[in-house]
């Protein structure tokens, strides 16, 4: 089981497109509500997520947790101990994927600490021990890193590979179109 976190202030493309995409492999993708069950995007989006934060356990062994990025969804899941304590867990026994402004909760928590990994321009100095890439994406062990909204595409085909194999990644772009 995939898990996505969504805060408030979330950036809405960043949350939307890995869910879509993810689900289009057939793999189990549950969003996680930091703030409740409705929560608001940066641009005013309200998605409703699967499950509560209270409902989560943060010790449970999972294939993977997705953080989207936008500056207050990136504030909101740092200050939130569960999301703090799942992704520990997460890096010990399964993968964690950030992108835009959330790779910076995992440079300052020391989990970057000589991986490879990218972030919203401007964040770098967050990505704490990391090697900074300035690709669309980093991919280092089980951690997958991202830039922003931009990169939402490439993030999520990333996110897909390392899943379920380049094969299901490409089948995936050519049923959106996208070409690598």
């Amino acid at each position: 089981m995939v898990y996505l976190f969504l805060a408030d202030g979330f950036e809405e493309v960043e949350a939307i497109t890995p869910i879509d995409y993810i689900r289009r492999c057939n793999i189990e993708v549950c969003s996680v509500g930091i703030n409740g069950k409705q929560i608001k995007g940066a641009h005013g989006l309200v998605m409703e997520a699967d499950m509560e934060i209270s409902e989560f356990n943060p010790n449970r062994v999972n294939d993977m947790l997705i953080l989207p990025g936008g500056l207050q969804g990136t504030q909101n899941l740092k200050s939130n101990n569960k999301v703090i304590e799942s992704l520990k867990n997460a890096y010990i026994n399964s993968s964690i994927a950030a992108i835009c402004a959330a790779p910076s909760i995992l440079g300052e928590l020391g989990l970057l600490k000589d991986k490879k990994a990218c972030c919203f321009p401007g964040f770098e100095k967050h990505l704490k021990g990391a090697k900074i890439s300035f690709e669309p994406v980093a991919v280092d062990g089980n951690i997958i890193t991202s830039r922003g909204p931009g990169t939402a595409q490439q993030f999520s085909f990333e996110i897909i590979q390392y899943l379920a194999g380049r094969e299901k990644s490409d089948e995936i772009a050519q049923q959106v179109k996208w070409v690598f």
